[in-house]
C-alpha cells in the first residue's frame, strides 16, 4: 500500500480581513471562513491523493475566538488520516493581530474528502504517516472521529427519510 508523509499534504493560505468581509458584530462573517476551510482542505486532499476529491463531509467547524479586521487570518491544513478512499483533513486558523503581532487559534475543523478516478468513481487512497506530535495526536484520536461520523450518516440518511421534498406551495 503507498504511503505519505502527512507533510507532504500541508499546506497554508494568508488572508487579510477587510470590512466587506465582516457580519453585524464586526467579525469576520462565519461563512466566508467555512469557505476558507472547505479551499485549503481540499487542496490538501488532492495533495495527498493526487487525485480529484470531493468534500464528503465537513464533520465541525469549531469557531474558537471571534476575528477582527485588524487581523490576518492563516489557516494550515493537512491529512491526519485515511481510510480506503477517504481522507480526513484538519485546518487549524490563526489570527494575528497586524498591529500587535498577537495571535490566537481563532477556528479548528475537520472535514472528510473522497479520492474520485477519472469516471468519478471513488478510488483508493495512499496512507498517511504522521512525524509531528501535532499529526500523532490527531493521527491516533481520528478512529474515534470516524465513528462519530459513521454514526452521524447513518442519523443524517434516517432523519432524510422523514422529511418532504414538497415546496410549500404545493
Amino acid at each position: 500500500m503507498e504511503q505519505r508523509y502527512a507533510r507532504e499534504s500541508r499546506c497554508f493560505k494568508t488572508s487579510r480581513i477587510f470590512p466587506t468581509d465582516v457580519n453585524n458584530h464586526n467579525t469576520l462573517f462565519g461563512g466566508k471562513l467555512m469557505s476558507y476551510i472547505d479551499d485549503i482542505a481540499s487542496i490538501a486532499a488532492h495533495k495527498h491523493c493526487r487525485r480529484s476529491v470531493v468534500t464528503a463531509s465537513t464533520d465541525s467547524v469549531d469557531f474558537l475566538s471571534p476575528i477582527h479586521t485588524s487581523d490576518s487570518v492563516c489557516l494550515e491544513s493537512f491529512v491526519t488520516w485515511t481510510g480506503k478512499s477517504s481522507m480526513e483533513v484538519f485546518v487549524k486558523v490563526v489570527t494575528e493581530d497586524l498591529k500587535t503581532g498577537a495571535r490566537k487559534i481563532a477556528a479548528t475543523s475537520f472535514l472528510t474528502f473522497v479520492a474520485l478516478d477519472d469516471n468519478k468513481v471513488p478510488v483508493e487512497v495512499p496512507q498517511v504517516i504522521p512525524e509531528t506530535e501535532e499529526e500523532t495526536k490527531l493521527h491516533e484520536s481520528a478512529p474515534q472521529r470516524a465513528e462519530m461520523r459513521r454514526m452521524r450518516r447513518v442519523e443524517s440518511k434516517k432523519l432524510a427519510g422523514f422529511f418532504t421534498m414538497k415546496y410549500p406551495w404545493e
